[in-house]
């Protein structure tokens, strides 16, 4: 979601009573960092009720208004950078590209050049959309940065307003699909579900996502694919094939880890199932540690082209390092 230059009007929770006000902002706008709305509210771009609050640590009362105004995103030049790109699709209008894991999306702190959208301004020149910010042009939805799959990119203005509304819609009135591959710890009971729980910011840690009460809506459909064996015979990993309903910041790895079945290789969300890897065979474990990532992969994307109105679906194989890490678990044997 691109929100520079527009306002976020939020309307206080009961739980947030009493809450200090930079919190409570990074709590419900999660896309921005505790020090940024602490910038905002000292640069005077929040109001409570009407009036301008400075104080970041302002406590919030019940049934309040806050107005967050978000500047416009300052005018900065974003190098091209030659880096190759596996183009599965592109027109005058959009680019879909298949990421490898490690490519950042878009530069952020600690990350200003070697991302994607560096390897979109050499590769589309003029024709990227600024529309997203000048930081994120084209960019209508996101992959972290450990994932690999499929991400589509807006090559014109017209092109990113359609394709945003349909990631706001979701899917329920368009043909947009999103599909992930996911190897879980543990075996799931049943073979298929839906989790649906709120997801917001972490309390205590800033860069990880919780499932929370007041969180944003989030559900995400899941159904196993396969099981995997360990070397007691019983089941200690599954393939999980995900599909979204809702697009939160590690909405798949928050979810899975919270009924239980953390992503493989997942160190933010999965570090208490480190041990789990001594239930693994040789093979399936060095292929664990050699993956150096969380075992997600987006393998499936369904669009609507934004001035055809043709629908289009595109496919993705598992890249190499998951291929290994699932032929290596499948030799353990596979449950039904």
């Amino acid at each position: 979601m691109a929100l520079q230059g527009r306002s976020e009007t939020l309307v206080i929770a009961a739980e947030e009573v009493g809450e200090r006000l930079d919190r409570v902002l990074a709590h419900r706008v999660a896309e921005l960092s505790r020090s940024r709305h602490k910038a905002l509210i000292l640069a005077g771009r929040v109001a409570i009720d009407g009036a301008t609050i400075r104080d970041p640590g302002h406590r919030v009362n019940a049934g309040a208004t806050i107005v967050l105004d978000l500047p416009p995103a300052e005018e900065a030049a974003l190098a091209p950078e030659t880096i190759p790109l596996d183009v599965v699709f592109e027109d005058g209008e959009l680019i879909v590209i298949d990421k490898p894991a490690g490519l950042v999306v878009h530069p952020a702190a600690g990350n200003w050049t070697g991302t994607l959208v560096n390897a979109l301004v050499a590769h589309c020149g003029e024709s990227l959309s600024g529309i997203g910010g000048v930081k994120r042009p084209g960019i209508v939805h996101r992959l972290d940065k450990d994932t690999s799959g499929l991400i589509v990119v807006a090559k014109t203005d017209r092109a990113h307003r359609a394709l945003s509304r349909q990631f706001a819609d979701h899917g329920r009135s368009g043909p947009l699909r999103r599909g992930y591959l996911a190897f879980v710890w543990g075996a799931p009971e049943r073979p298929r579900g839906t989790i649906d729980k709120p997801i917001g910011r972490h309390p205590r840690v800033r860069d990880k996502m919780a499932v929370r009460a007041g969180g944003r809506p989030a559900v995400t459909h899941w159904e196993v694919l396969e099981r995997y064996r360990g070397r007691d015979g019983a089941p200690v990993a599954s393939l999980i094939a995900c599909r979204l309903e809702t697009g939160r910041t590690h909405q798949i790895r928050v979810h899975l880890a919270a009924i239980g079945h953390p992503l493989l290789g997942d160190a933010v969300y999965g570090s208490g199932f480190k041990t789990k890897a001594s239930q693994l065979a040789d093979d399936a474990r060095a292929a664990l540690e050699a993956l150096g990532r969380q075992a997600l992969h987006a393998y499936l994307l369904a669009i609507e082209h934004p001035s055809q109105g043709t629908n289009l679906e595109f496919r993705s194989e598992l890249p190499d390092d998951l291929l290994r890490l699932r032929h290596s678990l499948g030799a353990q044997g596979t449950a039904s």
